[in-house]
């Protein structure tokens, strides 16, 4: 075998939710985390395809590229990115990155167990507690969610109302009783078919919307079931930071939970997210969220030039 390039690894999965870290990528030149934000999708092309796609990665495979912190405030910065290109911001990506950093005695433990992520959407403070040399909790908070309109109907069609919920990204939250099967991996192909038809009348409307349906009949409990589509419907492994914060976003305005009630979130294979309310300004909400990552693997990567899939693939 000859070796082109050789790339070095951590996987990390946070609630199902997959994340590939790299921290020894080609050099270049950049004087911000912004600039190599930008670059990246044309500079690193070759990286994304050989980390993400198959046969090395899949399609629900995040990326999370580590460097240093341009803020002197920060820990250390990240770009988040996956198959189509970079992400402003990954909640999960976050999670992964300090258990990785502090697992690996990349960085140092602290006292105070308070550390700051550097990202082009701000420096990110995070909570990350440690225990014979694990880190066994992670909090960090996400930034305002708000209602942007309830029962919302599409033109023309007999799939069910929802409501709009701005939280990392535009949701559209379903209620899972106005579909005849369960938010469970049994019924995955009845999942992905709603998910099409949803996606498919979001595309007539020429809006980004991520749908969630939401199954809250164990709510009295303090416990949600959720399942969320990407444009390209393929589900989401894990329950979603954004994806719960709008489901508690929506429940909250509906007087349906107590603003005293942490919400638990689970997803269709029973990983769980668990959350609490921060802060209330007037309609927005800020939340707190607990959980933990799990190291999966320490991998090299290369590429034989005589590859013929050097490029990679993706099935769907």
């Amino acid at each position: 075998m000859k070796v082109e390039k050789a790339y070095t690894a951590i996987d990390v999965h946070v609630a199902g939710e997959a994340f590939r870290i790299i921290k020894d990528a080609p050099f270049i030149h950049y004087s911000s985390l912004e600039q190599l934000d930008e670059q990246f999708p044309r500079v690193y092309e070759e990286v994304i395809n050989l980390l993400l796609n198959e046969p090395r990665g899949f399609a629900g495979l995040n990326g999370c590229l580590v460097v240093p912190p341009f803020s002197r405030d920060a820990d250390a910065a990240v770009v988040f990115f996956n198959h189509g290109g970079t992400v402003p911001l990954q909640y999960g990506g976050i999670v992964a990155v300090i258990t990785a950093l502090l697992e690996t005695g990349q960085l140092s433990e602290k006292e105070s167990n308070h550390y700051k992520i550097e990202t082009v959407s701000g420096v990110i403070p995070v909570t990350a507690v440690m225990e014979n040399d694990e880190v066994v909790l992670v909090k960090l908070e996400n930034e305002p969610c708000q209602v942007v309109e309830t029962n919302v109907s599409f033109s023309h069609s007999e799939l069910s109302q929802y409501s709009l919920v701005q939280a990392d990204q535009l949701y559209a939250i379903f209620d899972k009783g106005s579909v005849p099967f369960e938010i469970r991996v049994e019924d995955l192909s009845e999942l992905r078919n709603w998910g099409k038809s949803i996606n498919k009348e979001f595309s007539k409307l020429s809006i980004k919307v991520t749908p969630v349906l939401l199954d809250r009949t164990s709510l009295n409990t303090g416990v949600i079931k959720t399942v969320t589509l990407r444009g390209d419907n393929f589900i989401v492994r894990s329950p979603g930071f954004g994806a719960t914060a709008a489901c508690y976003t929506s429940l909250l305005s509906k007087d349906l939970l107590s603003i005293d009630q942490p919400l638990e979130n689970e997803s269709i294979f029973n990983s769980k997210l668990k959350a609490e309310l921060t802060k209330q300004i007037e309609s927005s909400y800020q939340f707190t969220f607990t959980c933990r990552a799990f190291i999966t693997g320490m991998q090299t990567y290369v590429l034989d030039p005589t590859d013929p899939l050097a490029a990679g693939f993706l099935l769907k």
